[in-house]
């Protein structure tokens, strides 16, 4: 199985792009990207996240 595909590249104009929140996960590209880099940050302190013992749900009915 083979796919041929042309592509043709021509001008792109942006008028105004509105973004009004961002995923955990989320990225927004206008024109061409070559390299994308990723990278994080976990900025939630120690005392803030629950470690055991854990009280396991009920099962659904």
């Amino acid at each position: 199985m083979s796919v041929n595909m042309h592509v043709v590249n021509e001008g792109t104009q942006v008028g105004m792009i509105k973004i009004y929140g961002v995923g955990g996960s989320s990225v927004a590209i206008v024109g061409d990207a070559e390299v994308i880099s990723l990278s994080s940050a976990f900025d939630t302190p120690p005392e803030s996240c629950l470690t055991g013992p854990f009280q396991l749900l009920p099962p659904e009915p």
